[in-house]
C-alpha cells in the first residue's frame, strides 16, 4: 500500500506510476524531432477499450491534434491509447498539418492493432513548422515494442513529452472502492507558455476505476478548473494544451456515478493528481526559483476568489518582487484591485506566509530582514483575505526570473 493519509480518502503510491493503473503500458524513444537525443515520441496504451474524457485549450488557433482527438472522443468516448510527440507542436500548419495528425493516428492504430478512431494525438513544441513524417513514421513503427507496463516505461513516456521542462512530472494515488484497489496516476509536461484555459500544458491521467466516459468528463473539467486552470508562468495559453482522461475499468469496482458512495472519494482523488501536476508545472517554470502560491478568502464567491488569485499570481511586479525577496505588497493589493471583481478598498488584508504585511487595507509595522529570509525560501505564500463573503480559491505560479527571458528569446535557434 502507499503512504498512509488518514485525512484523505486516497494514499500516494511513492513509486507509482502512469502505469500502476491495471491495463497500461507506456513507452517513449528518440525518433529525431528533437536536435538532442531526448525523446521525442511517446504513447500510452490501454489493454481494452477504456473510458475517455478530455479538456483543451481555448485559444482560437488550435493545433491539428486537438481535432484528431477530440474527434476520436468524441466517437464513442473510449480510447485505446495516446499517441504524443515534443519538439514540433503541429500548429498553424495547414492541411498538411491536419493530414499529417491524423496519419499518426492512423498509423499508430495500425501498429497496434485497434481501430484509429481509438487513438488520440498529442503534439508539443515549436509553432508553424511541419512535422519531419519521415522520422514521425519510423518512430510510430518501432514505439510498439517499447511499449512497458513498469515504471521504466513510464519514465520514458514522460521523458519523450518534454520540452523545455527540466523535470519530469508524475503522480500516483491509491483508493478503495467496493472493497477493490483503484488507482489513479496522471503525469504531465509543462514549464513555459502557460497560463491554461481549459500553458503549453500537456496532461494524461489512467485510472483502472470503472466509470463511464460522460461521469469522468464532468469530474476532470471540475479538477482542471480548481488545478491546472489555477496555475500560470508567463500568462500566454498555448495553442496546444490538453488534458485526456482513461478509465480502464480493470480495478472491478461497482461503476462510478454521482449516487456511488465512493464518488466523492474519487473526484478528491482525481484532483489531487491534477493539483500535484498543475503545481509542479508552475514550480518548473522556465528560469523559475520559487513556487508561489496565492490563497484568497473573504470573497464575494469562488469564482471571485478565482479571478483575483489568478490575477496576483500572474503580475509580472508581484513575480518579480517574489524573485528579489522584495516585501512589496503595494503590487499584491494593485493587481487585486484591477481584477476586476468586487472589492471592498477598506477591509482586505495581505501576509506574506505569516506575515501580516497589510491589515484592513492599511499597513502594518513588519520586521523587514524576517520578511526578506521568509521570501528567499523555494516556497512564497501569498494570502488575501477580502473580508467580504465566503468565497475562496488558491492559485499558484513561480518567480520571474533573468533566465526566462534568455530561454525564450531564443526559443526556436
Amino acid at each position: 500500500m502507499g503512504q498512509d493519509n488518514s485525512a484523505s480518502p486516497f494514499s500516494v503510491v511513492a513509486d507509482g506510476s502512469i502505469t500502476t493503473p491495471k491495463g497500461f503500458k507506456a513507452g517513449g524513444l528518440h525518433c529525431g524531432l528533437k536536435k538532442t537525443t531526448r525523446h521525442d515520441l511517446g504513447a500510452i496504451v490501454c489493454e481494452v477499450s477504456a473510458s475517455a474524457a478530455g479538456v483543451y485549450t481555448t485559444n482560437v488557433f488550435q493545433a491539428a491534434p486537438l481535432a484528431v482527438t477530440r474527434e476520436s472522443i468524441g466517437a464513442s468516448g473510449k480510447l485505446r491509447a495516446v499517441l504524443v510527440n515534443s519538439g514540433n507542436a503541429n500548429a498553424c500548419t495547414g492541411k498538411q498539418g491536419e493530414d499529417d495528425a491524423y496519419e499518426m493516428r492512423a498509423r499508430f492504430a495500425e501498429s497496434i492493432g485497434v481501430p484509429a478512431e481509438h487513438v488520440a494525438v498529442a503534439s508539443t513544441g515549436v509553432i508553424g513548422e511541419l512535422l519531419k513524417m519521415d522520422k514521425v513514421r519510423g518512430g510510430i513503427d518501432e514505439l510498439p515494442v517499447r511499449l512497458a507496463g513498469d515504471r521504466a516505461g513510464a519514465d520514458d513516456f514522460c521523458q519523450a513529452i518534454l520540452t523545455t521542462d527540466l523535470v519530469q512530472k508524475m503522480v500516483c494515488v491509491e483508493l478503495e472502492l467496493d472493497g477493490k484497489r483503484v488507482y489513479v496516476a496522471g503525469a504531465a509536461k509543462g514549464s513555459g507558455m502557460i497560463h491554461p484555459n481549459m500553458a503549453t500544458m500537456l496532461g494524461f491521467v489512467t485510472t483502472d476505476a470503472a466509470i463511464g466516459s460522460e461521469a469522468l468528463q464532468g469530474l476532470l473539467r471540475q479538477a482542471t478548473d480548481l488545478t491546472f486552470n489555477m496555475i500560470t508562468v508567463d500568462g500566454d495559453t498555448s495553442t496546444n494544451d490538453m488534458l485526456v482522461a482513461m478509465a480502464s475499468g480493470l480495478a472491478g469496482n461497482d461503476e462510478l456515478t454521482p449516487q456511488h458512495e465512493g464518488w466523492a472519494a474519487f473526484a478528491a482523488a482525481l484532483r489531487h493528481v491534477c493539483e500535484v501536476l498543475a503545481k509542479a508545472i508552475a514550480r518548473d517554470g522556465e528560469g523559475a526559483t520559487k513556487l508561489v502560491e496565492v490563497r484568497v478568502s473573504g470573497a464575494v464567491s469562488d469564482d471571485s476568489a478565482q479571478a483575483i488569485a489568478k490575477t496576483v499570481i500572474g503580475s509580472s511586479l508581484v513575480k518579480s518582487a517574489v524573485f528579489g525577496a522584495d516585501a512589496n505588497w503595494g503590487r499584491i493589493i494593485a493587481a487585486v484591485g484591477r481584477a476586476g471583481q468586487p472589492v471592498n478598498p477598506e477591509t482586505v488584508d495581505i501576509r506574506l506566509g505569516d506575515i501580516l504585511t497589510l491589515e484592513q487595507s492599511r499597513p502594518v509595522a513588519f520586521d523587514e530582514e524576517i520578511a526578506l529570509e521568509y521570501l528567499k525560501g523555494d516556497t512564497v505564500v501569498i494570502r488575501v483575505d477580502l473580508h467580504g463573503g465566503d468565497g475562496q480559491a488558491t492559485a499558484w505560479g513561480c518567480d520571474l526570473t533573468y533566465d526566462y527571458v534568455r530561454i525564450n528569446a531564443a526559443y526556436r535557434t
